[in-house]
């Protein structure tokens, strides 16, 4: 018979090591919070970067020229009656500033003037969301970090003290650092997008200047949205749940299929305690990982569960402890391969994407460990106990 672990003589420490992990993290829910994203709560949230503007852009002619920015370079798209075209203008070949306003200035009708030195890396312009990229003879600015940020988060945050529901972020490091703005929204104003826009803007001019204030990205959400879509989200789990409980059952037995649930409600949890202790945004990206982590520790718990019902009926063995820790022991092998195979695609996801990917990665990663954990702990130590005076004459007439 091959070697039996013997899980079963950790299940009070592990039972403990969880319980006081959950206890944590609804602590910390009632002292810290929970981050929660733009979908969960209503307002608005942008993202702003404060730097001065690297290059002016004008436009006279008859065609129409927007601007667009990319991580490779910046490009022009021309339409007009006699005359369609998009024009690339690579970081490869217009490294500097210098080498990019002169590139710009080759089309007809564009005159783009350098507003910081001319030396300096072209790499990173990027463009302010909230002005329109069309070229007209109104100048648009294209902005890029500078060696020294402009601003630190306690001076954003001084700034705009005197405006009520308003939270301040930094993401991002060095020159690179962006503010992560929210204005929170009680359902009173019907303009409070416009308004709570506006009351940022100004407050942020009069402290930096509006020629420094880029709104990279805005996202607004209203709080009717809000409280529908958590709703939703706790009526989705809590069905979830109710069908996997109600499966459970029926292809085992009760007993049995509440380990399963409690295993699964354990994970749930577990990602709810970490969300808090890292502050990772809470929106409906981490409601998918959190179901997807749920139908991932099912299919653990299920396999050790046809693997138990197989072992009754062939192995004579005195206790329900014995027969739990022989399946899992003999499962071990596959739970391994199949929980490192998939983590190797989401750590890939983890390491070489950003925003919420990463966040969705990082949380599918603390998932999946928490399922092979609960399934074997979790899951194990309920069923034990609930059959802790089973005994093999039990099982006779009966099947798992």
């Amino acid at each position: 018979m091959k070697k039996i672990i013997h899980f079963s003589k950790a299940y009070i420490p592990c039972v403990i090591l969880s319980c006081a992990i959950i206890a944590l993290g609804i602590v910390s829910v009632f002292t810290r919070g929970i981050n929660f994203g733009i979908d969960f709560k209503p307002g608005l949230i942008q993202e702003v970067r404060i730097v001065p503007p690297a290059i002016s852009l004008t436009y006279e002619g008859a065609s129409s020229v927007s601007v667009e920015t990319a991580s490779s370079g910046v490009t022009l798209v021309i339409t007009g009656a006699a005359d369609n075209d998009t024009i690339p203008f690579y970081y490869g070949q217009n490294q500097t500033i210098s080498e990019m306003v002169a590139s710009l200035n080759s089309v007809d009708g564009v005159k783009a003037t350098a507003l910081i030195s001319g030396s300096e890396s072209a790499i990173g312009l990027f463009a302010n969301s909230e002005v329109s990229s069309v070229l007209s003879k109104t100048p648009l600015s294209l902005y890029k970090a500078g060696e020294k940020p402009l601003a630190t988060v306690d001076e954003v945050r001084d700034s705009l003290s005197s405006l009520e529901g308003i939270s301040v972020k930094a993401t991002g490091t060095g020159n690179d650092i962006a503010f992560q703005i929210r204005a929170g929204d009680d359902g009173k104003d019907k303009e409070v997008r416009n308004t709570r826009r506006n009351q940022i803007y100004n407050a942020l001019s009069a402290k930096f200047g509006k020629d420094n204030i880029a709104i990279v990205k805005t996202d607004f959400i209203g709080s009717n949205f809000s409280k529908g879509l958590v709703l939703g989200s706790i009526v989705l789990v809590l069905a979830t749940l109710a069908l996997i409980c109600v499966y459970a059952t029926i292809r085992f037995k009760w007993d049995l299929a509440l380990a399963a649930v409690l295993a699964i409600i354990h994970d749930a949890l577990i990602m709810v305690a970490f969300v808090t202790f890292t502050q990772m945004e809470f929106s409906s990206i981490t409601v998918a990982a959190i179901l997807t982590i749920i139908g991932y520790s099912i299919n653990d718990t299920v396999v050790v569960l046809d693997r138990i019902r197989e072992n009754i009926k062939i192995c004579n063995l005195k206790s329900f402890k014995d027969i739990w820790d022989l399946s899992q022991s003999e499962m071990i092998s596959r739970t391994i391969i199949t929980t490192v195979t998939t983590l190797l695609a989401v750590l890939s996801l983890y390491f070489f994407t950003t925003g919420s990917m990463k966040d969705f990665a990082l949380a599918l990663a603390v998932g999946m460990i928490s399922g092979v954990y609960s399934t074997i702990y979790i899951a194990g130590s309920f069923a034990c106990l609930c059959r802790r005076n089973w005994k093999p004459s039990d099982e006779v007439k009966q099947t798992v």
